[in-house]
């Protein structure tokens, strides 16, 4: 066996006895060896690429980049396609042979397994396992992240952490949080959670839609249907339904108005008196629910003191509640910015840039970018960037607000979590920004984009508040639990236990599928424990931690316990599974894809799950109690950390 071979056995074995939780967190960046403890498949990349190099006259580096996973264990823990390293086709199967019949013996993998033009490499069980399970118990819910991939600099450290801002959620006030800001809210979460895991600083962006002339027909309706008990109590509703009263108002006004300027276009045309017509239009308009919001938000716009209190109290009322419920869903923000927040100077300068610069140009007194011109941006459009009567639009304050977030926070990349509807919209101001001459700003963002829920709607009705979704699921994961009255009754808290339950259920069922996918919400499929769902999730965490109680050992036995003894293939395999969650996260930052990790979670609970007959805990010999114990407890650790990267709260009892 070779130098190398030897000496990468020790570094797997030398890993399992020192690097413990607390340690982690201070591991030497400059090292390798360190950091592939934080990644045992990267690891066993290092040492197969190093050992093939000089027998396949390839560079380790493009070996390593292309060992990748399998899809199933019968076809080995890593595979190497031939042809990828840049070998002719007709020679890609005699290499392959070749390669493998030449690879020296190793202490952590195998003899290769040729199969056509692919080289399949079988981790040996035995170190393994011991370098997987005792790392799970001493890193604990630090398995899985890696420090290295946020830094700026891998060489040098002291240059300190990438940075990523992630804009998500972003509901409008004073009305639903409707399906696709509970997408974005959903997917944000687990985008930031991801970046904290490989060791990026994190700031977590709330986009708020929270100024307009609608604030001013909200501040005429509160003067109408306002009731400041209401508020207080329930400020999102209660705010909701004035804005539903004072439209049933508004709207029947706004329809005379269009009906009667509509009779005097064609009494226009027929060149006939439209005097008396002209003052009516003038007089309704005057009086108008709408006029009274529009002179509202001009005083708004103006800076009025007594307009602006009542909209930054809607606004803070509303910021309060919507807190309660993001901390329901693990979730909370560094920034509860919103259009409301980028200055009206910012705007005009982002506007007199375009200007200055060619980009803008006048169109019938509006201001447009005219992006059709180049043959490279014609699918974007043209983009109005100021209306004519001089008010700013959506585009000019994202604009405004991109620019303004690279200056507070310096970031490394910017990220939309928003629905593809708004592709073109961010596109366009992605683009805009580079013309303007801000390519590095325009460089750093990325729009994540999301497809639509369908069918989401509460029991009593269809206003789609979030609140109301959480509630309607908790109460029917709490009538499922009552099915079962004997664990329901060993439950501490049942209804907490069961809002839980109703948030996993809503989560779950949104992350399954690929984000572009649209998805049908259904109620009585979330809510199943049979199949890929929340509650199954749940049920597979809750069913371990049962284990653990029945088993009644501590930490020093598991600590102690004789790995040799997990001999089985359901064991084996199972180790095999643990040992690429290091890797599944790291793959997942390629991917921004929950699925990527929800997939890998569903498939370690299968294999738990048909696990439980073969490697009883209960009633087995002390040693291989222990043994059984310890495997268990670190699928367990690595279900919960699983759970948690996704935003999910794992419940110990259900």
């Amino acid at each position: 066996m070779s130098t190398k071979s030897k000496t990468e056995s020790s570094v797997a074995e030398s890993n399992v006895g020192h690097v413990s939780a607390s340690e982690k967190g201070n591991l030497d960046p400059q090292d390798p060896a360190a950091f592939e403890a934080s990644n045992p498949v990267a690891m066993y990349r290092s040492h197969i690429s190093e050992l093939l190099a000089p027998i396949a006259k390839k560079p380790a580096k493009d070996i390593y980049d292309r060992l990748s996973w399998t899809q199933t264990f019968d076809k080995g823990d890593l595979g190497l396609a031939v042809p990828s390293l840049r070998v002719p086709p007709k020679e890609a199967s005699a290499k392959a042979a070749e390669w493998a019949a030449n690879f020296p013996l190793s202490d952590l993998v195998e003899k290769p397994v040729v199969a056509g033009t692919f080289i399949q490499f079988f981790f040996k069980p035995q170190p393994l396992t011991k370098l997987i399970v005792r790392s799970i118990l001493r890193e604990k819910k630090l398995f899985g992240t890696n420090p290295k991939l946020g830094l700026r600099d891998e060489s040098d450290p002291s240059k300190g952490k990438k940075r990523v801002v992630i804009d998500f959620s972003s509901p409008n006030i004073a009305k639903p949080f409707h399906a696709g800001h509970l997408r974005s809210t959903i997917i944000g979460g687990f985008l930031a959670n991801l970046y904290e895991a490989a060791g990026w600083d994190v700031v977590r962006v709330n986009y708020l839609g929270d100024w307009g002339r609608q604030f001013g027909l909200l501040a005429e309706a509160y003067r109408m249907y306002g009731s400041e008990e209401k508020l207080e109590q329930d400020p999102i509703g209660h705010l909701f339904d004035i804005y539903v009263e004072v439209n049933k108002v508004s709207k029947p006004e706004e329809d005379e108005i269009k009906e009667k300027k509509e009779h005097l276009e064609k009494l226009a045309a027929d060149k006939k008196d439209t005097t008396e017509l002209e003052k009516e239009i003038e007089l309704l308009e005057s009086k108008s629910v709408n006029e009274k919001a529009r002179q509202y938000f001009k005083r708004m716009e103006n800076g009025d003191p007594d307009a602006l209190a009542t909209w930054k109290r809607f606004r803070d009322l509303s910021i309060e509640r919507y807190k309660k419920t993001y901390a329901r869903l693990n979730i909370h923000y560094d920034s509860y910015s919103g259009e409301s927040q980028v200055e009206k100077e910012r705007m005009d300068r982002a506007t007199e840039q375009l200007e200055k610069s060619g980009v803008s140009e006048d169109s019938r007194g509006a201001v447009i970018v005219d992006l059709t011109k180049n043959p490279k941006t014609k699918s974007l459009g043209k983009a109005l960037v100021r209306k004519r009567d001089g008010s700013s639009l959506y585009l000019t304050r994202d604009i405004g607000e991109a620019v303004k977030r690279c200056e507070l926070y310096d970031p490394d990349k910017l990220i939309y979590v928003v629905a593809t509807q708004q592709d073109l919209h961010l596109a366009q101001s992605f683009k805009i920004l580079e013309l303007m001459g801000h390519q590095d700003i325009a460089e750093k963002c990325q729009h994540v984009k999301f497809g639509m829920v369908q069918g989401m709607s509460t029991r009593k009705g269809t206003v789609k508040f979030l609140d109301d979704i959480l509630r309607d699921v908790g109460d029917k994961m709490h009538e499922v639990m009552k099915g079962n009255e004997k664990k329901y009754q060993q439950v501490e808290d049942p209804e907490q236990t069961a809002d839980t339950l109703g948030i996993t259920a809503v989560m779950v069922q949104d992350m399954t599928g690929k984000r572009i996918n649209n998805y049908e919400f259904s109620l009585e499929r979330m809510t199943s424990f049979e199949g890929d769902t929340g509650p199954y999730l749940q049920y597979a965490h809750a069913r371990l931690c049962s284990i653990t109680r029945k088993a009644g050992l501590t930490a020093e036995d598991l600590e102690a316990a004789d790995l040799s003894l997990l001999q089985e293939s359901h064991a084996i395999n199972l180790v095999r599974a643990l040992s690429s969650w290091p890797d599944v996260v790291q793959n997942t930052l390629k991917t921004q894809e929950p699925v990527t990790v929800l997939s890998y979670l569903f498939k370690m609970t299968h294999m738990l799950s048909s696990s439980y007959d073969v490697l009883q805990v209960v009633g087995s010999e002390p040693e291989t109690k222990k043994a059984r114990m310890a495997l268990y407890e670190a699928a367990r650790q690595v279900l919960n950390n699983g759970m948690k990267l996704l935003g999910l709260s794992p419940v110990e009892r259900m």
